[in-house]
């Protein structure tokens, strides 16, 4: 303002100046001075109390809205926020990783210091950028949720911190209300409360979702985020990567690269579109430079994705499934065993063990066990590749099935099919197992699940080996191998044959029937012990499926179970052989680990004492037989190595089966082909008989393992002979010390024996000096007006002792010789050929070239044959020889002589020229057909 010169306010402010010194305007500004400032005064109290109703009133419905909360102690907030799914891994033997078992959702729990700092600074950019400086709400979003309820304006559920979203993803649910978002503000804050910064962020990134692995299984954690979308671990994480997997929670399944089949998207730009955005605000929030920022949006994240990765369960389904189910069947005993039951309460209760099975499978697949396995991964490699090359098995046959959409039956080609079995003798160890040719044709494991007969590999197990232990046979124990029929309670009796109907050798040593694998000398022995309850050795050598016929039933001398047994249980057992007589159970799980390192289950063996090692020793050895000169015996030109090998071979009825099992000191291991649905094997397949196809595929798997563990397959040492066994000599007709008429007819035959169950009886089995008649392979005593020109003189059973040889059983007891080397025994039964008390019938000759022949007599007592030349006998041909005759210039004719002496009617007469009219005079010296002749 400038003054007037003349140093005089303007006019118009002197007028203001007088009128505010007036005093009546001094009065009135002093009244509205006070209105106004009470005014004031009132809307501020007025403002604080409707500020205070109105927190009183948010105060009062926030607590309405939380009163239902349980106020939870610290302890109770980390077992809540802690307690989610890991998926359970498992591994190979040593430590070799095998992948995850499969669940709803696969999860690895990881710390912290493991995680790429990249990724914990992408997460808090993108989803919580305030993180480390609020209590675990952000006032705003309070205010905001409270001004959109009280509005009713639409709910947002955004703007969440980390520790709301670990609260309504672990404890509350994902409703948009207010009442939810009440309870979570409050959780929220007492989280914040109890637990550091560090802990909750550890925790969300554990628990957060992820989408879809390269497996096409959903996924949660960083760590099941990094390996199952880069193949890496969380904490080699770049940039680029780390922002991928931070900006998926918002949309997982959005976002993920991989389709449900594990598959690559063929449009991933929304996943790519996110992982910008996550850039923008780490660099925004200075977690990264702008170099840094330029070179993340430029980096082909693209090539990183790993592709389809097929899961264990996929590559390995039958190791995968193997592993579970056992994990399971452990996990339950622990469970119940905590719970105050016994494993026995479990066998008793069905639906108990069920309800421990369950909660077993539940832990298994929520609680990320670490399940270690005593498979090798390369050895299990080896043999599926060779079980695939194969190229023997035999044809597929028709079968026929349901179709699974029509509901109508169709033809199918059934193929066949296998199952094998390695395990350590000594720890019982499953080393590695084929479950079959194609999982996704048949995913039955033919190696633990499948029951089948086990034919002859059954006779060591309940014949040979419970017989020795007894005291009721040796090696050189003799039954006989003729036809035979045994009482099983049905009309005809059981009659076993030999495998193809024949090899019926008279009488047999037990080395020689196992060797061959005659089926009678088998059944005849184990008539002998049944009585003393053998089915229970099986018992003990861990046979499952064991029924009560079979404790009684003959047949299953021969492996004829009424269900059958697995791959797994039948090699089980024959190791106890190998390992001295102590059976040890067969396993696959070495230990299991819980999530925090604590060993929970470590496998304890419990061996079982089921034979003496002289009686494991001298079964081994008849074993030995089996291969070097028995039914194995086209084994050893297979194997591309040299070992100890001891084993059976076995065939089941209408070749339904073939098996083959044998040990050496180290390992046992068996092999079984057949078709799924019971059929009959080709008797041969591109030459090779059922039989040696199932040889040659266990040779060949063998083989493969022997390139990968030499020693462990080819050990150098050999079963070792223990104490308490002796050789001695002893008869091949009885089993016992030889006596004087034994050596004279060429049978004393040395072999090993138990010293305290050696024989001390001398053989008294046969007579020397009978007569006896030969009809074919039979033989029978002479009576006394046999003619002699029909006898041999030899050895006669004794009748004392025939019952010892299963005489009781034999059809026919003129089965019974003994074949020595030359094929002509001097042993005869003392059995005498049933006269049919006729005269027999003249036979039919005719001339072949200079050759007079002749057909066998079709009756049974017939035991030779005269020949007539000009009239003149010429010579006879026993019954058992070649029906022939060398024959000259003239006519001839042949007569039939049976067991009593009475000679038939002259046949036919023939020459070298033609043949005569039959029966026509001769004029010849003929004995007539109504009388007895002469002896001759």
């Amino acid at each position: 303002m400038t003054n007037n010169p003349n140093g005089q306010l303007p006019s118009h402010w002197k007028r203001i100046t007088e009128f505010l010194r007036d005093k009546k305007t001094g009065r009135y500004s002093r009244i509205t001075y006070g209105v106004i400032w009470n005014l004031f005064l009132l809307s501020i109290v007025l403002i604080i109390l409707g500020l205070s109703f109105a927190g009183g009133v948010g105060a009062g419905y926030f607590a309405a809205m939380v009163k239902d909360e349980p106020i939870r102690t610290k302890s109770e907030l980390r077992k809540d926020i802690y307690n989610y799914e890991e998926t359970s891994e498992i591994y190979f033997a040593n430590n070799v990783y095998l992948g995850k078992l499969k669940t709803d959702l696969e999860r690895e729990e990881i710390t912290l210091d493991h995680i790429s700092k990249h990724l914990s600074n992408a997460v808090i950019a993108t989803e919580d950028e305030y993180f480390y400086e609020h209590d675990g709400v952000v006032p705003k979003a309070i205010m905001r949720a409270i001004f959109q309820e009280l509005t009713n304006s639409a709910l947002q559920s955004g703007g969440s911190t980390l520790t709301q979203q670990l609260i309504k993803n672990q404890i509350l649910t994902n409703e948009v209300s207010f009442e939810r978002k009440a309870k979570e503000i409050l959780l929220a804050l007492r989280v914040e409360k109890f637990f550091e910064k560090d802990e909750i962020l550890q925790t969300y990134l554990n628990v957060s979702t992820f989408g879809r692995n390269s497996s096409g299984r959903n996924i949660a954690g960083v760590q099941a985020a990094a390996e199952g979308i880069f193949g890496k671990s969380a904490k080699d994480l770049n940039i680029p990567q780390s922002a991928f997997i931070a900006g998926l929670p918002q949309s997982p399944f959005g976002y993920t690269p991989y389709t449900q089949q594990g598959t690559i998207k063929d449009n991933l730009e929304p996943g790519l579109s996110r992982m910008k955005t996550v850039l923008k605000r780490m660099k925004d929030g200075n977690y990264i430079s702008e170099t840094e920022y330029q070179h993340a949006l430029n980096y082909d994240i693209k090539k990183d994705f790993i592709g389809n990765k097929p899961s264990p369960a996929e590559k390995y389904p039958w190791v995968t499934f193997e592993i579970e189910k056992r994990s399971i069947d452990i996990l339950s005993k622990i469970l119940a065993k905590e719970a105050g039951y016994e494993e026995r309460d479990l066998k008793a209760d069905k639906d108990l063990q069920e309800q421990y099975l369950k909660l077993a499978d539940r832990n298994l697949h929520q609680n990320g066990y670490k399940i270690y396995s005593t498979i090798d991964k390369k050895i299990y490699d080896r043999m599926e590749e060779a079980v695939k090359d194969y190229q023997y098995y035999g044809s597929p046959k028709p079968e026929q099935v349901k179709d699974s959409e029509t509901g109508q039956k169709k033809t199918v080609m059934e193929p066949v099919e296998t199952g094998a079995m390695l395990i350590a003798n000594k720890t019982g160890r499953i080393i590695s197992f084929v479950g079959g040719r194609d999982h996704n044709r048949e995913a039955t494991n033919h190696a633990t699940k499948a029951l089948r007969q086990n034919g002859s590999t059954m006779k060591p197990l309940l014949v040979y080996g419970p017989g020795i232990e007894l005291g009721k046979l040796a090696p050189g124990s003799v039954k006989a191998n003729v036809p035979i029929s045994m009482n099983d309670g049905s009309a005809t009796g059981w009659r076993p044959t030999n495998s193809g109907g024949g090899s019926y050798t008279g009488l047999a040593t037990a080395r020689e029937a196992l060797a061959k694998s005659y089926n009678i000398p088998a059944a005849l022995f184990y008539a002998d012990i049944k009585n003393q309850q053998p089915v229970k050795y099986l018992e003990k050598m861990g046979f499952s499926s064991l029924m009560p016929q079979d404790y009684n039933s003959l047949s299953m001398s021969l492996g004829g179970m009424q269900k059958g047994v697995t791959v797994e249980e039948n090699v089980n057992a024959f190791a106890t052989f190998a390992n001295d007589g102590k059976f040890v159970d067969a396993y696959m799980i070495e230990k299991i680990l819980a999530k925090d390192g604590k060993v929970i289950y470590k496998h304890k063996s419990n061996p079982v004492n089921v034979f003496t090692p002289q009686t494991s020793y001298l079964t081994l050895d008849m074993m030995r037989d089996v291969i070097s000169s028995g039914t194995a015996a086209s084994l050893r030109s297979q194997l591309s190595f040299s070992a100890d090998w001891a084993g059976k071979t076995g065939t089941t009825q209408n070749l339904w089966d073939a098996w083959f099992v044998a040990s050496n000191p180290n390992v046992t291991f068996g092999t079984w082909i057949g078709y799924d649905t019971p059929k009959s094997l080709e008797q041969t397949y591109q030459g090779i008989s059922y039989s040696k196809r199932n040889i040659y595929l266990w040779a060949k798997l063998m083989n493969e393992t022997y390139n990968i563990q030499p020693k462990l397959i080819a050990p150098k040492k050999r079963f070792e002979m223990p104490g308490g066994i002796v050789r001695r000599s002893y008869c091949a007709a009885s089993g016992l010390l030889p006596s004087e008429s034994c050596s004279s007819a060429g049978l004393v035959k040395t072999d090993l024996f138990i010293a305290k169950y050696m024989p001390s009886r001398t053989d008294e089995s046969f007579t020397g000096g009978g007569l006896f008649v030969r009809i074919g392979n039979k033989r029978y005593a002479a009576l006394p007006s046999t003619p002699a020109e029909f006898t041999s003189t030899g050895f006669i059973v004794n009748p004392n002792n025939f019952e010892q040889i299963g005489g009781k059983y034999i059809i026919d007891p003129g089965s019974l010789p003994i074949n020595d080397k030359s094929g002509v025994s001097p042993i005869a039964s003392s059995e005498v050929l049933k006269d049919n008390g006729k005269v027999p019938s003249p036979p039919t000759a005719r001339m072949q070239g200079r050759t007079l022949i002749w057909d066998p007599h079709p009756e049974g007592d017939v035991i030779g044959y005269r020949i007539y030349s000009n009239g003149k006998k010429a010579g006879i041909v026993k019954a058992g020889g070649n029906l022939s005759f060398g024959s000259g210039r003239g006519s001839f004719y042949v007569t039939a002589v049976d067991i009593e002496g009475n000679e038939s009617s002259p046949s036919n007469v023939v020459s070298r020229k033609g043949t005569a009219s039959g029966n026509k005079k001769t004029g010849l010296d003929i004995a007539p057909n109504h009388r007895k002749p002469k002896k001759s």
